[in-house]
């Protein structure tokens, strides 16, 4: 499969884990995970369209026999967006997915539909991803919420429940769930680390509250269903049940 021309897929890959040391590393369902992601990645637009960002020898060494390619980056990064902006200021692909490194069942069509909302909507200089759903979520403030707009409009992402339905006197009984998964235009990813940072952001934790504070549009498409991320042990053993030998 040959890359389409201006998109590339960035992997941002940091080998300290506080929950799960050396999580990016575990090999227990056949090779290194880092390497399963970069494959994984590499079934949306081809594995010439990723690079994974690495900030360890040993994670560029992981990702060696897949064929793809992997960047050593500075490891004083504060963040993933800090990480692939590194890299892609020598690339020259004008759309930038990033797929976060702990992700080794991302669907390739959730990739190809984030980086296609970039080439359908001109206003928004970054995009990314929603999946329905309910009071669980409302309630959790670990799974940010995202009101969406008309024309695949983000207007906020929250902690906190959202939205708010006032002839009920609560939470809505529906919201839509943020998935981390971006799409950024190239100037955007590459001044993001200059803006200003908001206090929403400071207050939230959440770094995409930047973009909208200084004017950034952010596109989001709704998808049927989330693909789990590794945070944590019983996340990795769950993974090993669902997909030993089946992967990518």
């Amino acid at each position: 499969m040959s890359p389409p021309p201006g998109i590339v897929v960035l992997v941002p890959a940091r080998r300290a884990s506080t929950r799960l040391p050396e999580k990016l590393l575990l090999a227990e369902h056949g090779e290194p995970l880092i390497a399963t992601v970069a494959r994984r990645a590499g079934l949306a637009f081809g594995p010439t369209a990723v690079v994974v960002c690495a900030d360890d020898p040993a994670l560029v060494a992981a990702v060696a026999p897949t064929g793809i390619r992997a960047a050593l980056t500075r490891a004083d990064h504060q963040s993933g967006t800090d990480r692939i902006a590194e890299v892609a200021a020598g690339l020259s692909a004008e759309i930038i997915v990033n797929v976060q490194g702990d992700e080794p069942e991302m669907e390739p069509e959730h990739i190809r539909l984030v980086a296609g909302l970039l080439q359908k909507h001109p206003w928004a200089g970054m995009a990314t991803l929603g999946v329905p759903a309910g009071q669980d979520a409302q309630v959790n403030p670990n799974q940010v919420k995202v009101v969406i707009g008309n024309g695949d409009r983000a207007l906020w992402f929250t902690r906190s429940a959202a939205p708010y339905d006032r002839d009920r006197g609560g939470p809505a009984a529906q919201t839509h769930r943020h998935l981390g998964i971006y799409a950024y235009r190239r100037d955007v990813l590459l001044g993001y680390g200059s803006l200003p940072k908001s206090p929403l952001e400071d207050l939230e934790r959440l770094e995409q509250l930047r973009a909208l504070a200084n004017g950034i549009g952010i596109a989001i498409a709704v998808v049927p269903r989330s693909t789990p991320g590794i945070d944590v042990r019983a996340d990795y053993d769950a993974f090993l049940s669902r997909n030993t030998k089946k992967l990518p």
